[in-house]
Parts: C-alpha cells; sequence; structure tokens
C-alpha cells in the first residue's frame, strides 16, 4: 500500500504554489506508507542548460562537488547542479562512478527530492512547499518489495526529464529486467517500479510518446499497478486491467490531479467544481503542455 499524488497544471494560475499544492497533497497520504517520500517537480528551463540533481548521505560532500562550471545548489541531501548541455554527459558520468553519490534525475526541467522518513518530514527538509513548477508528482512508500532505503523510494527517473511513481506490484519486473539488460538497459535497484519506469524510458527511445509507451505497458508489464508518469511537458495516468489499487482523479480549466484517495485533493482550488472520476481499468490518461 503506497500513496501516489500528482498535479499538471494548464494555465499559470497555480504554477506559483505547485510545491504548495503537491506537498500537502502528499503528507495526506502519509498513512499510506511512512517508509519514505518523493517528489519530482518540473519547474523553468534554461534553453542550452541541464539539471542533475544528486544525493549524498553525506551533505559535506555535496558542497564539495567540483565539477567544472556548473552551478550547485545544496538542499538538504541533495544537490541541483546546473550546466551547459554539452558538459552534462559528463559530469553525469563522473558522479554516477563516484561513490556515495547518487543521481536522481537529470534534464532541462525535472528535480527529484527523496528520502527515508515520512512525507512531512521530507517535505519540510526539502522546503518542497516552496517550488514552483507546471507539474509534478509523489509518492510516499509502504516497502514490500524491496528496503526501507533512499534506492527504493519514488519517484524512479530513468531518461531526461521523465521519472514515474508506482502502486502496486509488477510480477514479472524480473524477466523484463532481463530482456531491458540484452536491450543494454541497466535498472539499478532491485525494485520492481524502477524497472517501469526504464520500461517506458526505452519505448519512448525507440519514437513512442508517452501515451505510446503507456499502451504498449499494458501487453508487456503484468501485475497490479497505477503509474502516475512526467515528461518534459506531459503528465500520464495508467491503471491495470483489472485496478485493484484505488485511484481518483479532478480536472478544472487549470489543472489535472490524481491522488491514490479523494481527501489528497480535497484541499485543492476549484475541486467544488471540478470533475472527479475515477480512471478505468486499462485506459491510458495523457495529457501534454
Amino acid at each position: 500500500m503506497c500513496g501516489i499524488v500528482g498535479l499538471f497544471t494548464k494555465t499559470d494560475a497555480l504554477r506559483p504554489t505547485l510545491g504548495r499544492h503537491l506537498s500537502e497533497m502528499l503528507v495526506t497520504m502519509s498513512d499510506r506508507g511512512p517508509d519514505s517520500a518523493g517528489l519530482a517537480v518540473y519547474g523553468p528551463d534554461t534553453p542550452g542548460r541541464v539539471k542533475i540533481t544528486v544525493q549524498a548521505e553525506d551533505p559535506a560532500r555535496l558542497t564539495a562537488l567540483a565539477i567544472p562550471e556548473a552551478e550547485v545548489r545544496v538542499i538538504d541531501t541533495h544537490a541541483v547542479l546546473t550546466l551547459s548541455g554539452d558538459a552534462a554527459p559528463a559530469a553525469e558520468a563522473r558522479l554516477r562512478a563516484t561513490e556515495g553519490l547518487r543521481v536522481m534525475g537529470t534534464g532541462a526541467r525535472i528535480e527529484i527530492f527523496k528520502e527515508v522518513g515520512r512525507p512531512a518530514d521530507v517535505a519540510r527538509r526539502f522546503a518542497l512547499s516552496e517550488m514552483q513548477g507546471t507539474h509534478g508528482i509523489g509518492h510516499t512508500r509502504m516497502a514490500t518489495e524491496s528496503a526501507v532505503t533512499t534506492d527504493g523510494a519514488h519517484p524512479f527517473s530513468t531518461g531526461p526529464d521523465q521519472c514515474l511513481v508506482h502502486n502496486g506490484s509488477l510480477s514479472n519486473h524480473n524477466s523484463v529486467r532481463r530482456r531491458l539488460a540484452r536491450d543494454g538497459v541497466q535498472v539499478a535497484s532491485r525494485n520492481d517500479s524502477e524497472v517501469a519506469a526504464a520500461y517506458l524510458t526505452h519505448a519512448m527511445a525507440g519514437g513512442r510518446d508517452l501515451g505510446q509507451a503507456l499502451e504498449a505497458a499494458l501487453d508487456d508489464l503484468d501485475g497490479f499497478f497505477t503509474f502516475v508518469v512526467g515528461t518534459r511537458t506531459g503528465f500520464g495516468v495508467l491503471r491495470d486491467p483489472i485496478a485493484c489499487k484505488p485511484a481518483v482523479m479532478a480536472e478544472t480549466d487549470d489543472y489535472v490531479a490524481f491522488g491514490s484517495e479523494y481527501r489528497a485533493l480535497a484541499a485543492l482550488p476549484g475541486i467544488d467544481t471540478a470533475r472527479v472520476w475515477e480512471p478505468e481499468p486499462a485506459k491510458v490518461y495523457f495529457w501534454e503542455a
């Protein structure tokens, strides 16, 4: 049992307060899983620049990062490095090869913050309520498939500006992991959710858009699951054909919101007049800016 939230803005109205709304939604889902929590926010981009979010058990290591020409913003156990797109691949490879550091995600717009602990504590540590952007997704976890660690926390990002949160369990994640490995795609953690994230990234690298990748997942991924996925400009939701995991959505002229339970959406502005529904089984929901 885990809790998922997501918010995709259609207009400028909520973008300055995106982090506040997502944080409140995430904290509301705390009793669905207090082991770890995380949030991915899609903020403004700068042409030609790439962000790399990195985590360290010892925050002192982040202040000592020596990446040429990188602007470094340290937030608790995470740092966001901003540098030119040309320099980013070498910097990312260096960070991934450095013991004690974990790359959480990369892209022009995405920033990911996740840690072990209750959602309220994670939100406070990273000042999530102060973040701005167009859309974001969050997750609070009850660990059932892997250990309670930062590596096992959601969201998972396996491609530029792409991430996924998952409620449920995949029965064939090991076979999918092996298939991805044969195609040169490595999954770092033992978490089945990261396999799903890598599957979608691989599908999109092959030319599919997010909606098409989610459609393909219905054939290739077995188990019970609800996925909420973010890309640089998009927001997608998919439930398995049985749809045994709870889910509710709301839409107004200003936003689309997702929550594992309605109470996660109850404080959103305009919710009283929103169209509220339970997403159908095996149906792809996909919005793009």
